[in-house]
């Protein structure tokens, strides 16, 4: 089971459009779980699930309640969510009063270990306990960055939170909600990638096709897939298949 999460330290850059789409696009191949770990609850939303969990999530950590029991189904056969509900305001306390808090994600995972090809985390932005418990599990991190300049102090937060990890995952950036209309947004598009290796060359536009997932209920793909947009998460899926492949080659 691969897990991919999609962080950032920063709010409000196509964190949760990224995971939705990501996830669509690996279900086309592979057996999908996308857990919600939001407490905004938008992937949850977007896919068009109820974000009521049976006993809440302190039930879950507590292994009161099985994993198996809080997935919930999608439009999508191959796509499973775990949906975020209003107790996951409390999951940074409730994952702090844990023992051997920074697993948890990990060890609530196992027991589905065999149900899914892949894991694809929504994180809250921010540094968190959510967070540090999502980059301990991951065997890829996606960050999304928005063409200014606090994308880089984001990318340069990132590093350093997935550097003090015990098992440091690789970094995937690319460019999100890029107008090309914007100067500012073309030059970060040619020179992003050519001063960080961290950065690909993929690039997710700023558009209404995006915008429309709202009331699409629905990754873009699905609805509109021969824009640039659901290209481009294609390409993302494709590029962070290959780079899990080659980490677990070096292992």
């Amino acid at each position: 089971m691969k897990v991919v999460a999609v962080y950032s330290t920063k709010g409000g850059v196509g964190k949760t459009t990224t995971a939705v789409n990501l996830a669509w696009e690996a279900a086309r191949d592979f057996r999908v779980l996308l857990w919600d770990l939001d407490p905004q609850g938008a992937s949850t939303y977007l896919l068009d699930v109820k974000p009521k969990l049976k006993g809440g999530i302190e039930a879950l950590v507590a292994g009161k309640t099985t994993t198996r029991s809080v997935v919930r189904p999608t439009t999508n056969r191959r796509l499973d969510i775990i949906p975020a509900d209003a107790g996951y305001r409390e999951l940074d306390l409730v994952f702090d009063a844990a023992k051997k808090s920074a697993e948890r994600i990990t060890r609530i995972l196992a027991p589905v270990a065999h149900d899914y090809d892949v894991v694809i985390l929504d994180c809250p932005p921010g540094e968190s306990v959510v967070a540090q418990n999502a980059l301990y599990a991951a065997d890829l991190v996606v960050v999304p960055l928005v063409p200014s300049p606090l994308s880089l102090r984001s990318l340069d937060q990132v590093r350093m939170i997935v550097a003090e990890a015990e098992h440091p995952s690789p970094l995937l950036a690319f460019l999100s909600m890029v107008d090309r209309r914007k100067t500012a947004h073309r030059e970060a598009v040619r020179d992003l990638p050519r001063a960080h290796a961290e950065v690909s060359n993929i690039v997710v536009p700023s558009t209404v096709v995006i915008e429309r997932m709202g009331t699409e209920r629905a990754a873009v793909a699905e609805y509109a897939p021969n824009t640039e947009a659901a290209r481009s998460f294609s390409e993302l899926w494709v590029r962070s298949q290959s780079i899990v492949k080659a980490k677990r080659r070096k292992h």
